[in-house]
């Protein structure tokens, strides 16, 4: 271990970034080999005069630049300089590209699963001038007959001209309010939901309204009355693991709220991005009202977001026409390359075998989170990317987010989220993403101090 000081200029920067600004300028100047190991966050406070927690969220802020890497237990170290990407060699301005502000799936370690995946993309490179050219707004048939595949994996079986391949969830639910709505106009969704539908509906000039929820989600009769009141021209659900409430709308609740649907023509709109997840999850709504369901799969929670696709289908062979439509006015069409390798691992299993770790990781996270958040009060799911935390009496969902600021833990306020009546103290945690389980554990160890009420951090 060195005995190292760092020296911080007054630049009007939080204390905590001028600290790693000034590692990473002693690195560059050589004062710091790699390798070398850092003083502890306590004694290091205790030699500037400032908080520990001050030096936590610093070392915190090096480790996310690259500067660092912390090991339980051993302590932090000077992270090796960056080389020249060798062809085959992970690039390190890829593999630290992160927005911790999504829900993301865990992502795979295992060298067979990796090798796999790697092998997918030979297919896609013996494919490589073809894949480049103008195709269908919705996929080739060889592509959605692929996703007939991977739909069937939720009880779905819908005609070919039924299903179109898309390029992610985010641009089909824009499609498809531009099919099914004008500015001005209403769409149900739940009264805490989705914030990517807050934002598309916003942008269409479409406003919001909140539906009360219970534990099973959305109530039917007040679905009922919201449509006699205020005349919308769709619902929105996200029913499986809901995003950010991890709840899971079960099958009889389904089947009312259906009831409710069919009974007024009212379209729905199926966000299933995690229906793919869970071992038993219940059938999609759009088994039981296949005429006026939009059923989005998308691939970002089940196989990987940097795919930008999504199956859906259509209530009928005239809306898939329609939302080709409006996607080639949107995106012309879904990117070939990845839609490629989408097919290839559907039909040589690897996109099971994605999925099926995926479902044991995110298994594994949540005990880690009810160990690390024992006595706290969240909503979660074994399945579920995140958690739902109501933050303790006296601590405020704004300060947790300053407190947890550069870790490599996802916080998100209620804000974001929540439709209708004011924002709560709750916070989305997240678990999925590069993290390590060790690192989680830390992060979430960290959290629960910080979320105690009068607790101080710098």
């Amino acid at each position: 271990m060195i005995d190292w000081t760092p020296r911080t200029a007054d630049s009007g920067k939080p204390r905590y970034i001028a600290i790693a600004e000034a590692l990473a300028e002693d690195i560059r100047a050589g004062l710091l080999a790699p390798g070398d190991r850092l003083p502890p966050q306590r004694r290091l406070a205790e030699a500037l005069r400032i908080d520990f927690t001050t030096v936590s969220r610093a070392y915190a802020e090096a480790q996310a630049r690259g500067l660092v890497e912390s090991h339980v237990g051993r302590g932090t170290f000077v992270r090796a300089a960056p080389q020249t990407v060798a062809a085959g060699s992970p690039d390190p301005v890829r593999t630290g590209a992160e927005d911790l502000s999504m829900n993301m799936p865990p992502e795979p370690e295992d060298p067979e699963l990796l090798e796999k995946m790697r092998a997918g993309l030979t297919y896609v490179a013996s494919n490589l001038v073809p894949l480049l050219r103008y195709q269908s707004a919705i996929g080739t048939d060889k592509d959605k007959n692929a996703a007939s595949t991977w739909l069937s994996l939720r009880g779905m079986v819908p005609r070919l001209e039924r299903i179109a391949v898309t390029p992610g969830a985010h641009a089909t639910m824009s499609a498809i309010l531009g099919i099914l709505t004008n500015p001005g106009d209403t769409l149900l969704c739940e009264a805490v939901t989705y914030p990517g539908i807050r934002a598309i509906a916003q942008r269409k000039g479409v406003g919001l309204t909140g539906l009360p929820m219970d534990r099973d989600g959305i109530l039917p009769d007040a679905l009922d009355r919201a449509i006699r009141d205020h005349g919308p021209k769709a619902l929105y659900l996200n029913p499986t693991l809901q995003n950010p409430t991890t709840l899971t709308i079960p099958t009889d609740r389904r089947l009312a709220i259906t009831e409710v649907l069919n009974r007024h023509g009212l379209p729905l709109i199926e966000d299933d991005a995690y229906g793919f997840i869970p071992q038993k999850a219940p059938a999609p709504l759009a088994v039981s009202a296949p005429d006026l369901t939009w059923h989005i799969g998308g691939l970002a929670k089940c196989i990987g977001a940097g795919l930008r696709l999504a199956y859906v289908v259509t209530p009928s062979g005239k809306s898939t026409y329609q939302l080709g439509q409006a996607l080639r006015a949107l995106s012309v069409m879904p990117s070939p390359l990845p839609m490629a390798l989408a097919t290839q691992w559907i039909e040589d299993g690897t996109a099971d075998h994605i999925r099926r770790f995926i479902r044991a990781e995110t298994a594994a996270r949540q005990q880690i989170a009810a160990e690390a958040l024992e006595g706290f009060d969240y909503d979660t799911a074994e399945n579920a990317f995140n958690l739902w935390l109501r933050l303790p009496k006296g601590s405020g969902r704004a300060d947790i987010i300053a407190r947890m600021a550069g870790r490599h833990v996802g916080v998100m306020p209620s804000d974001v989220f929540t439709v209708s009546g004011e924002p709560d103290e709750h916070v989305r945690i997240c678990l999925g993403g590069s993290i390590t389980r060790d690192a989680l554990r830390e992060g979430l160890f960290y959290l629960a101090n910080a979320a105690q009420p009068q607790t101080y951090i710098g």
